[in-house]
């Protein structure tokens, strides 16, 4: 897994290298790296790297030092650089470096002793720099930046490269702060930052590559991990050897009723096209004869005295009376659960326990917490998707899987685990509805009983499944029931470690100077 750090961490770790002497070397080892993406990214996207021109928003502090003697290696092999300067002042060195390798200079501060221009004056030369630049990099603020920042306009064509982090992006939290510039790419230093996996740091960071500039030793534990596709191949179940069908799991489904039937079928194809031995459905007498007819491997069960290994309870469920009653029982038997929907409106505090999944988007984490007496809604959970699944963790004794643009798996003691599987595409009604299939049929195929860091594990799993099979199904409009086919072949390439590609600043890669 790829560990994540807060920006406090970094900071902390960068320390004592510091102390010792080695900031310049640390800001070389960052600016040789940011050059060399960069000019990647310009053979890759333009075709070429000598002849073409690159422009750089440049801060006051470090992280315009990084962009600056970035330039300055990028004019060596010819390109033609300019450093707009956002302040009054900017790294010493650096400037000299871009001067002596022929960079050029524009700013955008107001000169002491003159009147303060207006934005439109301010950003005038800019803005024609920059439209004139095959690669812009964002290096205004870095880590230790906190609120929105000012930046110019830019094309949508533009290539934008944002240096550590996209400025105005909080390192810690993913929240976007004001106009922040959607990155093509994001080189980070020393070690993936939380605020480019969660959040909507994730949706603006672009591809995410991670250059090394020697922290290990003292960055300590991390803040989360981000799932790679090796890590799902070790938690998948190794396929049954014993020809039992119940020796290959067997789940229990509490889902459907007159008002939502559809999401009874998605569950349950959704856990099938999973590989289990036996599905058991409990569901209302309206939802039997199509899930015969749909899903003719699920044997239906009359309540939750079904011998089961594991249970995935609430899609589609409604108001139904006696659908809540089997709800609350299955989940009351102290087996692995998975419980989704209309289960998560009514679950209390006290019904939590070890061994459930609980699966909510942030409109439903809202309602968690609010019962368990945080008073929180749901714009600040989507600022920090992180730190509000860890709590509503913490207050029902259950492992969290909060779903979002990444979806963010915590246990009650903190761990966390996110995934960057999936897209857009997966916005689909009944798309959780087959996220719960996947997840209640890994939990029944288990051999033995999990602890919470291992159920935190088998759910980021069952979301990379989950997003692959939305890969699959794509790039065209489906729905959810072409999600549910999608399952067995995501499943075969997750199995194999080759999950399909994924939007985002997912699987980042670690590279040296």
């Amino acid at each position: 897994m790829i560990p994540a750090y807060t920006g406090s961490q970094v900071r902390a770790a960068e320390q004592p290298l510091l102390d010792a002497g080695r900031g310049p070397a640390l800001m070389g080892q960052a600016a040789f790296g940011l050059a060399h993406h960069t000019m990647d990214l310009l053979r890759t996207e333009r075709g070429r790297v000598y002849g073409s021109s690159a422009a750089a928003l440049v801060g006051t502090g470090n992280n315009g030092g990084d962009a600056l003697f970035a330039l300055a290696l990028m004019a060596k092999r010819g390109v033609a650089c300019t450093a707009i300067l956002t302040g009054e002042k900017a790294h010493p060195g650096g400037l000299a470096a871009l001067r002596k390798a022929g960079g050029k200079l524009v700013r955008t501060d107001h000169p002491v002793g003159s009147r303060p221009r207006s934005r439109v004056n301010r950003w005038r030369e800019a803005n024609q720099v920059i439209a004139g630049a095959d690669v812009l990099i964002d290096a205004v603020v870095g880590t230790g930046a906190r609120g929105a920042v000012e930046l110019p306009r830019v094309s949508p064509g533009t290539l934008v490269v944002a240096c550590d982090l996209p400025s105005g992006v909080d390192a810690d939290t993913g929240e976007a702060h004001g106009g922040v510039l959607p990155a093509d790419l994001t080189v980070t230093f020393g070690a993936l930052k939380v605020g480019l996996a969660v959040g909507e740091g994730r949706l603006l960071a672009g591809r995410v590559e991670v250059v090394d500039i020697g922290l290990g030793p003292h960055l300590g534990k991390p803040e989360l991990r981000l799932l790679e596709p090796k890590d799902a191949v070790r938690t998948l179940p190794r396929p049954a050897q014993s020809v039992h069908k119940y020796s290959r799991g067997v789940l229990g489904v509490v889902a459907g009723s007159a008002q939502y039937p559809g999401a009874a079928l998605l569950t349950a194809t959704a856990a099938v096209n999973t590989g289990l031995g036996m599905l058991r459905t409990v569901s209302a007498p309206e939802v039997g004869p199509l899930l015969a007819q749909r899903v003719p491997e699920a044997v239906p069960a009359q309540d939750t005295t079904a011998h089961v290994q594991a249970w995935a309870v609430g899609p589609g469920i409604g108001e139904d009376p006696l659908q809540a009653k089997n709800t609350a029982e299955a989940i009351g038997t102290g087996q692995p659960c998975v419980v989704d929907a209309s289960a998560l409106r009514t679950f209390q505090p006290e019904q939590g326990h070890g061994r459930l999944v609980l699966t909510p988007h942030a409109g439903e984490l809202e309602d968690l917490l609010n019962r368990a007496g945080l008073r929180v809604d749901r714009t600040a959970i989507e600022r920090d998707p992180l730190r509000w699944a860890r709590w509503a963790a913490v207050g029902y004794s259950s492992v969290v899987l909060l779903k979002g643009p990444t979806t963010v798996c915590v246990s009650p003691d903190g761990y966390a685990i996110v995934v960057s599987a999936g897209g857009p595409e997966l916005a689909t009604a009944g798309s959780g509805d087959v996220l719960t299939g996947i997840i209640g049929a890994l939990l029944a195929v288990q051999p033995v009983q999990l602890a919470p860091h291992d159920l935190v594990r088998l759910a980021a799993t069952a979301a990379m499944i989950h997003g692959t099979a939305g890969r699959l199904a794509g790039p065209g409009p489906f729905g959810a029931s072409g999600l549910a086919e999608a399952v067995p072949e995501a499943l075969a390439l997750v199995r194999q470690g080759q999950p399909t590609g994924s939007g985002g600043s997912t699987s980042p890669k670690l590279t040296g100077p």
